[in-house]
């Protein structure tokens, strides 16, 4: 069924209706917007104001008239107004409403009309003012602000588009709900800060003496009592017309507050840590949820792209930010540990943060983190609470998979969820294993997120074999184990990075490691301690290659992690002639660290041992990129071997080398790269932050202007790129599209 709009009449010129009336007309949405107020002075001034085309003097009349009825009356006087207008309505008028509750508005046209009508689309326009009246119209009030639409079960599909479009066409974002839940949500998101905000005004004008505050309070308190300036008669009727809603969140809030007063009065300072720190870090994690953008207080949703040019040698000293798998499991072990655990050197790093963000939300107090440290208050093995909701982990992969191992032992249940790129992860490897423990885990088809994880199952230990080498897979294994009665074992076909074990005993946890498998008893405890996290090995390589292939470079590294599990790249190098020494070496934590000299000298061609290949995977890019300047051609076998998802990568890859005049071929589980010439060009990362790094590496050997488009993953990983590099002597700029 078709609806044409021609007339619009809008029944109520207040603020709302007003700006709606007047948005519609200068967008010239339709022929004609009639205007209807039981008030003629503001019918009069809608009209003398350009709000309107026209007023309207007999109600009944201009209702049998529209195409389309906007009723913007007060929530209490909806119920008349529909009585008023039912017989007049035609049978193809359409009709919606601006109220801010939902449930009255039905019932009031259930009433009316007996069934409800196809043609009727409730709606509520999330946009106010503290003005009122029409001579306060706004026609861009609705421009990047939200429309609840609630269509009911009889609302014709039809209708609801058009009220849809209608909406749209004043610049609102269009969402639907059902009318119960808006009215919930509503009551806690909206009418309960109202209401708080006049019951402290209430409060504190009660007395005479309490002038002095209002005569000298600081912004936050104007801020948050300013909407205490709305109208009082409106927020009455919501009050009457939503009041099971309001009251119930009115409960949850006192009880919140009886919480904080009971911290403050007995001087509890955990207690009170973990409101302040939760509520502080909450207020922006729930826009990143819906907005399902990223954790960093920098935004990387938007396109980035970097333009390098040759660089001249690499020199000085740099200070790597911590290293990213260390600080996953620094918060994970951490808040599992009994006591205070002290992390210094934490990655503020999008990955990290949405780990921190999760037992933040299953109620662990985290302090920070603030310039790399980070102060948590350990709940224990039994001590994590069940989340408000679903744990968003953005783009983080190695949350999820790690997650996966803890929650599983949890007592509740859980849901994991991530933005569109996480969302396409299989997470096959670590969920199959983990049912055999006695998981239950359910996902999306194709073993995709999102995951929901229930609690109260009984885990048992098992000696799992894996087929790939992944250090995801076996601390997701490991750290259910903390979990399962019996022994759990984990025996790889090649080793991986071993940071979990290390932090494991480095907090308590005895373990057994004979060669190529690890195995964990159940029945310890975690103790914290203090975590000083080193630099991060896979950002070092990117210095490292840089300076061994940048003639008269010499540069140090300050304080990086050498876990003999991650220096498979600076091995091969050695054996390709590069000079890499390591200064000062050292064991913190359980991990060895040390400072990173790298001077450059010609690079030749090798066939990368398959061994040294297993504990460079991450660094592979990097490594085809000084492959690129050596002399000669370099074999690189057995990556079949390495994981699953490099396909694309190689692919990027290869296609960038082209571009810049490198020969590289991709076999059956090999590739080959021809050093020589490096061109310039305009080169895709393919929102792989890997293959921007081999990228911008590359642009300091290039002959011309090196491109580098898709690299906002680079960012989120690793914020300081463009400072630290342009510090050691690269000549790169970032670029937003």
């Amino acid at each position: 069924m078709r609806f044409p709009i021609n007339n619009v009449l809008v029944i109520g010129l207040g603020l709302i209706g007003g700006s709606l009336a007047k948005a519609l007309k200068h967008r010239r949405y339709c022929q004609r917007v009639v205007g209807y107020d039981r008030n003629t002075a503001e019918l009069e001034a809608g009209l003398a104001l350009g709000v309107i085309d026209e007023a309207a003097h007999d109600l009944r009349q201009a209702v049998a008239a529209a195409d389309l009825v906007v009723l913007a009356v007060p929530v209490k006087a909806t119920d008349a107004v529909l009585a008023d207008i039912s017989t007049a309505l035609r049978p193809h008028t359409l009709l919606t409403d601006v109220g801010s509750t939902k449930g009255n508005v039905v019932a009031a046209a259930e009433a009316v009309f007996g069934s409800l009508p196809a043609t009727f689309v409730p709606g509520h326009p999330i946009a106010g003012s503290e003005k009122s009246g029409v001579a306060a119209a706004d026609a861009h009030l609705f421009e990047r602000h939200k429309v609840i639409l609630t269509p009911t079960a009889e609302s014709s599909a039809e209708a609801t588009l058009v009220i849809a479009r209608m909406w749209q066409a004043v610049g609102a974002e269009v969402l639907q709900m059902e009318v119960a839940r808006h009215d919930q949500v509503l009551a806690a998101t909206s009418h309960l800060p109202h209401l708080l905000a006049f019951s402290l005004v209430d409060t504190l004008a009660a007395e005479a003496a309490n002038t002095d505050i209002f005569r000298y309070a600081a912004g936050g308190f104007r801020d948050f009592t300013r909407i205490a300036a709305s109208d009082p008669t409106m927020w009455h009727d919501i009050c009457l017309t939503n009041g099971d809603a309001i009251l119930a969140q009115l409960d949850r809030f006192s009880a919140g507050v009886e919480k904080l007063r009971h911290a403050i009065s007995s001087a509890d300072s955990q207690a009170m840590l973990g409101i302040f720190t939760r509520a502080k870090a909450s207020r922006d994690h729930f826009s990143r949820i819906l907005s399902s953008s990223a954790y960093s207080q920098k935004q990387h949703s938007a396109a980035v792209s970097y333009r390098a040019q040759q660089g001249s040698a690499l020199a000085g000293q740099v200070r790597l930010p911590g290293d990213k798998s260390i600080s996953h499991r620094a918060i994970m072990l951490g808040s599992l540990a009994t006591g205070i655990t002290r992390i210094e050197g934490f990655l503020e790093s999008e990955d990290s943060l949405a780990t921190l963000q999760a037992f933040r939300d299953m109620g662990v107090v985290i302090e920070g983190p603030h310039q790399g440290a980070v102060k948590i208050y350990g709940v224990g093995l039994q001590g994590l609470q069940p989340p408000p909701g679903p744990l968003y982990l953005g783009r983080s992969a190695m949350s999820m998979r790690l997650l996966c191992g803890v929650l599983a032992g949890q007592s509740f249940d859980t849901e994991l969820t991530g933005d569109a790129s996480l969302s396409s992860w299989s997470m096959e490897q670590v969920v199959r294993p983990l049912r055999q423990m006695g998981a239950q885990i359910d996902t999306a088809d194709g073993c995709l997120p999102p995951l929901q994880i229930r609690g109260g199952q009984s885990l048992q230990g098992i000696a799992q074999q894996l087929p790939l080498a992944s250090a995801q897979v076996k601390s997701a294994l490991l750290l259910a184990g903390l979990y399962a009665s019996g022994t759990t074992t984990v025996i790889e076909p090649a080793p991986s990075r071993d940071h979990t074990e290390r932090m494991l005993q480095g907090l308590g946890w005895t373990l057994d490691r004979p060669r190529g498998q690890v195995a964990l008893q159940a029945g310890g405890q975690l103790q914290a301690a203090r975590i000083n996290v080193p630099g991060d090995m896979s950002l070092a390589a990117f210095f490292i290659v840089g300076a061994a292939i940048s003639p008269g470079s010499e540069l140090l590294l300050e304080h990086v992690g050498i876990n003999p599990t991650r220096i498979g790249l600076i091995e091969i190098l050695r054996l390709m002639g590069a000079d890499i020494t390591f200064d000062n070496a050292t064991e913190v934590g359980g991990e060895p660290v040390a400072d990173l000299r790298v001077r450059y000298r010609p690079l030749r061609a090798i066939e990368v041992p398959d061994a040294l290949l297993a504990r460079a995977s991450d660094e592979l890019p990097l490594l085809m990129a000084a492959a690129a300047c050596a002399e000669g051609t370099t074999w690189i076998r057995g990556i079949g071997e390495l994981r699953y998802g490099l396909d694309a990568l190689l692919q990027a890859l290869v296609a960038g080398l082209d571009e810049l005049g490198v020969e590289a071929l991709v076999g059956a589980g090999s590739v080959c790269v021809r050093g020589g010439h490096i061109g310039g060009g305009e080169l895709s990362a393919s929102g792989d932050y890997r293959v921007a790094l081999a990228f911008a590496a590359l642009s300091l050997r290039a002959s011309g202007e090196v491109h580098i488009t898709e690299c906002a993953c680079l960012e989120a990983a690793f914020p300081e790129f463009v400072a630290l590099a342009c510090q050691a002597g690269f000549r790169i700029g970032k670029e937003r599209d």
